[in-house]
């Protein structure tokens, strides 16, 4: 018995749908943002404040937002023709792989690339675009993890220094026992209102994009 084309069809975009998530997090923008936002939770010493469906859907936004002249050019190249049924799914995917090339290429450094290059064998393509999915990504995945960490380091730094005062200055009085964090969150919080940190980290996380 057969299995005709549209079954296929339907079974391969099922099959997308499930890889979704995995999707989101190995070709998109979604990696630096969640973990720079972890990150600066963790230098606040927030705990859970803001908790993670905040920073989850905050870092969905700015990821729909970054990735939207990609998704555009996908929309109109690959996803519109198939639905016009001008080509077929195979080409689809293809279609589609480029434009996520081009924006995923901007963010990997050559070295990751490099190395990802020679554990697979493969030969150097003569194009960066011509670079397989299997190279590419996991290169573009550690690039944005060291990117993240480097943020996520500055952001840090004012924090630490915040907290090695009010460390310094109970130790001096005394009050060991009282917990350096309960007294400098206050101050942490202060400074980042002030210094309008939201605006700050976000615009310098889009502008990392460009």
């Amino acid at each position: 018995m057969q299995i005709s084309d549209p079954v296929i069809e339907v079974f391969l975009i099922v099959s997308l749908l499930s890889f979704l998530p995995a999707l989101l997090i190995m070709f998109t923008s979604f990696t630096r943002l969640v973990v720079v936002f972890s990150l600066m939770r963790q230098a606040i010493s927030g705990q859970q404040i803001p908790p993670n469906p905040v920073i989850i859907g905050l870092s969905l936004f700015l990821t729909f937002y970054i990735m939207s002249p990609t998704i555009d050019t996908v929309v109109k190249e690959a996803i519109e023709p198939y639905m016009d049924k001008q080509i077929d799914i195979k080409e689809a995917f293809k279609r589609s792989e480029y434009p996520l090339k081009k924006f995923m290429l901007r963010q990997t450094r050559e070295k990751d690339i490099a190395l990802f290059l020679k554990m697979s064998g493969e030969r150097p393509p003569s194009k960066p675009e011509e670079l397989s999915l299997k190279v590419l990504a996991p290169a573009f995945a550690i690039s944005e993890l060291r990117t993240a960490f480097e943020i996520g380091f500055l952001i840090f730094l004012p924090f630490l220094i915040i907290d090695i005062v009010v460390s310094s200055i109970l130790l001096s009085l005394g009050m060991m026992m009282l917990p350096p964090v309960l007294i400098s969150l206050p101050f942490k919080l202060l400074l980042f209102v002030l210094a309008d940190g939201w605006n700050l980290v976000v615009g310098s996380m889009l502008r990392s994009f460009q």
